[in-house]
Parts: C-alpha cells; sequence; structure tokens
C-alpha cells in the first residue's frame, strides 16, 4: 500500500462497511435503470471522499452473491461534518440492473443496508493546455452512453458552467443529465424517443469535433461507441480519455483480474483506470455480429432426439433430485418437462446411508444420501408404472456394486416398456476394493458391456467427475455400447463439524452438487464432447449435460458446449420451478438469436 493511503497510525484512507440506503428507485422512463442513494460515515478527517471518475465496489449487506459489483459514481457529496471531522457523505449511483448482484442493488429499500468499499480507481483530469473557462468557446466535449452517462456527468458537473458540450447516446429515452450545464447538449436515440434518431454517429463524427473546435474528448459508455470515440478522436487529432468497464474481484489491483490490453502493456481497470488516454487503449474487433431474431410468429422447435428417444424439449429432471416424477406435481404440472430420470435403484432395496446425509455450503449442498430406494422389482412393479402415466420422457436410472447386480437389473428393466436407462456407474465396484466402476476405463467398459449384453433398450451411461481420465473413461463406454453418455455426478467432497473435531458424514466422503460445480462440469462436458466429435460419424453419441445448472443461460451453455439436452437438481430445491423456466428461457432465447431448433447451437462453441 503507498504511504499516502493510510494515515499516521497506519489505518486505510478508504472506505469499507455498510452504507445506509436513502433513496433506491428506477428512473423515469426505464425499467432496468435505478438510482441508488447511500449515506456512508467516514470517521476521521483523512479518509476519502469520491472524485469524477472513481467507483466503489457495490454489494446488497445481504446478499447471495460473493463478489462486490464496480459502480460509477454519479454524485458524492458531503452531508454533515462533524467537530471531530467524522463526515457523512452522500454517494449516488445509477446502477443497471443485469444480473443478480445489480438487481439485488436495484430493489434495495430505504433503511437497508449496502457494502460499499472505495473510492477506487483514477479520475478525469483536465489536460493543463484546454482552456475550460466558461466565457470560451467549448474546447471540450463531454460523451455518454446508456449508463455510461453516470460518471461523465458526474465530471461534467465538476466543470464551469458553460465550460463544454455535452454528447448523450441512449437506446430509449434520457436519464442522468440532472446536473450537466453544457453550453449544448446534444442527444440521440436509438428509438427516436428523444432528440436525434440514432445512435452517438448520428450527432457527432470527426468533421463535426474539426469545426466545433474541440480540443479534448472525455467518454464513457459500452465498449463499441468507446471504440467509435478513439476512432474519430485520431481522426480529428485531438486528446480523448475513455473510462472503462471491467469484470472486477479485487477492485484493488492485487488480482490483475481486470486488465485490458494497451500499447504500454497490461493494464489495471481498477488501478491504473477506469480513465485510461485513449491513444494507448487496444480495443478487440468483436467475434461476430448478434444474430437476428426468427421471424415473428415463428417459434423455435425445442425437441431433441437422445439415442432414437425423442423429448419434447431438452430439460431433464435428473436422478436423484426428483423422486419418481410424483413430489413436484403440487408445485407445477410435470408433464411440461422433457423426460424425468428416476431415483437411481439397485437390484435390491437399499436403506442409504446412516448419520447427516446433507450440509449446505456455498452454492450448492454436499450430500451422502447412499441410493435409498425401494429395489427395482418394487420401482418395476409400483413406481413405474405412474411415471409411464406422464406426458414425458421416463428414464430408470440403475445403479449396482458387482456385475451380477448390475446385469440383473438391467434385464428386468429390459422387459418393461421404460424407453431409456441411465446406467450410473459412479457406485462402488465391490470386488475393486470399492473403486468405482467410472473411476478405470477398463472396469466402466466391462459394466457397460454386460449391461449391453441383456437389454436393447437406449443405454445412457452416468459418468463420474472423479475418474483421472473421464475422456477415456467417456470413450471406453462408448466403444463397449454406450448409446449416450450423461456427465457430470456428484463431485466427491467432505465436511468437518469443527466442534467435534470428526467429519460430518460417516462415509467421510460424499457428493457435491449445486451451482458451484458449474463450470466445472461444463469443462468436462466440453472436454468429452471434443472427443466425440473426432469420432466417426457412426460412433458419436448424444451428451446429456448436468451439474449446477440453475437456469436457462447455464443451460444454453451446456448446448453449446456440445450437450444435446440438460438434467437440472439441486436447482429445484430452491425453486420448484426452475426447470419450467429454464424452457421458456431457452425458447425466449433460441427466438431471440434466430436459432430454429436446438442442433443449430449444439456445440457452437468447440473450437
Amino acid at each position: 500500500m503507498d504511504i499516502a493511503e493510510i494515515d499516521e497510525k497506519g489505518r486505510g484512507l478508504l472506505f469499507f462497511g455498510n452504507g445506509t440506503v436513502t433513496e433506491c428507485s428506477a428512473v423515469a422512463g426505464q425499467d432496468n435503470v435505478f438510482l441508488l442513494e447511500t449515506e456512508i460515515v467516514l470517521e476521521r478527517a483523512q479518509q476519502l471522499t469520491a472524485v469524477p471518475g472513481q467507483f466503489y465496489l457495490l454489494r446488497s449487506a445481504v446478499s447471495s452473491v460473493q463478489f462486490y459489483r464496480p459502480i460509477s459514481v454519479y454524485k458524492s457529496e458531503v452531508k454533515e461534518t462533524k467537530s471531530d471531522g467524522s463526515r457523512t457523505v452522500l454517494v449516488k449511483f445509477l446502477i443497471l440492473q443485469k444480473g443478480e448482484g445489480t438487481r439485488e442493488l436495484c430493489h434495495l429499500l430505504p433503511g437497508e443496508k449496502a457494502g460499499l468499499i472505495g473510492p477506487l480507481g483514477n479520475k478525469f483530469e483536465l489536460p493543463e493546455e484546454i482552456d475550460a473557462a466558461p466565457s470560451q468557446k467549448p474546447q471540450i466535449a463531454v460523451i455518454g452512453g446508456g449508463i455510461g452517462v453516470a460518471p461523465v456527468a458526474n465530471f461534467a458537473s465538476s466543470l464551469a458552467e458553460g465550460s463544454y458540450d455535452f454528447y448523450a447516446s441512449f437506446k430509449s429515452g434520457v436519464y442522468g443529465l440532472e446536473n450537466v450545464r453544457a453550453a449544448n447538449t446534444y442527444i440521440t436515440t436509438d428509438d427516436g424517443s428523444a432528440g436525434i434518431k440514432g445512435m452517438l454517429p448520428s450527432a457527432l463524427d470527426a468533421d463535426k469535433i474539426r469545426a466545433a473546435g474541440y480540443k479534448c474528448l472525455f467518454a464513457c459508455g459500452p465498449t463499441p461507441m468507446l471504440a467509435y470515440v478513439q476512432k474519430v478522436a485520431e481522426e480529428a487529432g485531438v486528446r480523448c480519455y475513455l473510462s472503462l468497464e471491467r469484470k472486477m474481484l479485487c477492485g484493488a489491483g492485487a488480482c490483475l483480474g481486470c486488465t485490458i490490453e494497451t500499447k504500454d502493456g497490461n493494464r489495471r481497470v481498477c488501478k491504473d483506470g477506469p480513465v485510461f488516454d485513449s491513444s494507448i487503449v487496444i480495443f478487440k474487433k468483436p467475434s461476430s455480429e448478434r444474430r437476428k431474431p426468427l421471424a415473428e410468429g415463428l417459434k423455435p422447435d425445442l425437441s431433441v432426439c437422445v439415442a432414437g428417444v425423442k423429448f419434447k424439449n431438452p430439460v431433464i429432471a435428473a436422478s436423484g433430485t426428483f423422486g419418481f416424477g410424483q413430489n413436484y406435481r403440487g408445485f407445477f404440472d410435470v408433464n411440461l418437462l422433457g423426460g424425468i430420470s428416476s431415483k437411481g435403484c439397485t437390484l435390491e432395496p437399499r436403506k442409504g446411508n446412516s448419520g447427516e446425509r446433507i450440509i449446505e455450503v456455498a452454492s450448492g449442498d454436499i450430500n451422502s444420501i447412499g441410493l435409498e430406494n425401494p429395489g427395482i422389482p418394487h420401482f418395476i412393479e409400483h413406481e413405474l408404472p405412474e411415471m409411464m402415466k406422464l406426458d414425458c420422457v421416463s428414464i430408470a436410472n440403475m445403479a449396482g456394486s458387482d456385475l451380477d447386480s448390475y446385469v440383473k437389473g438391467a434385464a428386468l428393466l429390459d422387459a418393461t416398456d421404460v424407453p431409456m436407462i441411465e446406467l450410473n456407474i459412479s457406485c462402488p465396484n465391490v470386488k475393486a476394493g470399492g473403486m468405482a466402476w467410472g473411476m478405470d476405463c477398463t472396469a466402466a467398459a466391462s459394466c457397460v458391456s454386460a449391461v449391453r449384453a441383456v437389454t436393447k433398450k437406449p443405454l445412457m451411461v452416468k459418468l463420474s467427475p472423479n475418474a483421472p481420465d473421464l475422456t477415456g473413461v467417456a470413450l471406453s463406454c462408448i466403444e463397449a455400447g454406450a448409446d449416450a453418455l450423461s456427465l457430470i455426478n456428484t463431485i466427491q467432497a467432505t465436511a468437518i463439524d469443527i466442534e467435534t473435531g470428526r467429519p460430518v458424514f460417516d462415509n467421510i466422503r460424499a457428493g457435491m452438487c449445486g451451482p458451484a460445480i458449474k463450470p466445472i462440469a461444463l469443462r468436462m462436458v466440453y472436454d468429452v464432447a471434443l472427443a466425440v466429435k473426432k469420432l466417426p460419424r457412426e460412433k458419436q453419441v448424444p451428451l446429456v449435460g448436468i451439474g449446477g445448472i440453475s437456469n436457462w443461460k447455464d443451460a444454453v451453455e451446456f448446448i453449446m458446449a456440445g450437450a444435446t439436452a440438460v438434467q437440472v437438481g439441486t436447482a429445484t430445491f430452491s425453486n420448484p420451478r426452475a426447470m419450467l423456466e429454464i424452457i421458456a428461457g431457452l425458447e425466449a432465447f433460441m427466438q431471440s438469436h434466430g436459432y430454429h431448433n436446438i442442433e443449430e447451437m449444439r456445440g457452437i462453441a468447440l473450437v
């Protein structure tokens, strides 16, 4: 830490704590832009207040997200100063509601708390050669696009009235200009609802810069707009400063997660920025144009085919989380799902594991159920008939401990009308000292081959993420007769009770699932999909992605990574309607992005 950032007692000059919300409301005419006002108390006179261009890291004090979000300061003013030098500061933010973190911030109520860290970053500064006297013809153009209006409007309010021109570009409507006192204000809207119809190029180009006599531009907004401002500034031969946005973790320059590429090497947006001289910034060209939506009235086809079995949509209830299809019928119409994978059944009934069975962890849970089930004969006689009455594909999930139990169970299921068997090879192989069948290529292949020999039903093999060579296991299963692969099963984990100093679970190791494992599961699906893609076409099999899928965006990622369908499990526990929302979200995404069917986007991320 720089000496200038601590006081004489070694205490930091930045604020870290909770602010009190004084106002939080949608900006007039906007449904996703909110004004958030917070009061923070600076207990020492040396502590810093924000200057134009800086930002704070924000998070709701009661939050479901882990990290703070960087939000530029829209306005900061000292509300009260006490005799001891402490100050109450009112800090205002304009926030665009995008993800979960900003959604929480945008719906805080007066009196609630928001966590703040800052102020952070550098500031907007006028070059010495720029004359900002209000009596002169403006030499400065301040430019804001969308939510990027906030920091430049804050900067503009610090300048002398009439000493600058202001350009504001929006998709629709106008906001954030209350404190702007420009000589001239130019507004563009994409929908023509205010000012000039169009985006920034409709109001500003190199010729306009030269004709107006601007010597310096200051801008903040979406990346395409900033790239355009950089371009016209270079064409006009004037200086230009850009405030950039980047995802952040620490905000203090330590993690190097928010770097951008510049002509002077990598630079940190949080510490070296967010304001940069545009002459050093390198903007990468967009990789592709946004897809056009489907024609009006045309709906995408969500149906998929897995190993010859047709599903009305690609969303399947995961085994072990949905019982036998009946438990959630009181919450929604389960017939709307693409399919249901049954609770894992073994040849003989199982009581499951003793002791603690579930604990919550960050973004997920660890569970040790132990495959409690009524046994395959009971399932065939009682549970399966009820499953088969549902208007979605029934999948029989089958587990075992030795080849004999797998083979006998599969033979019994083969005599039923169930359309598909999902073979769980994450179970311990009792003859191999308890190692799971799916941990080794040879063991996995022998299990799949033995089951394949006694059933003609489509066989989907569920893979364990704990295998040292998951891709090798996947290819071995295909060679042994798997018609499809589902992955991943739970990740091996453990937990310690710090009061007793003993493992939480009697079996010590248990299975972790939930949103926390999604990136790992996605990577594994991606790797296996790449390997399958390299096989001869006649040997390629469909993949069903599993692991932490909790919303439609997750499902899209898995499909783009090569999955034909997805299974959803843990998400249903916290949101019983999660799968219906995923189906609806998939359809809306495909409509807006011009995908006629699932196959058109399946595997497009594989490179």
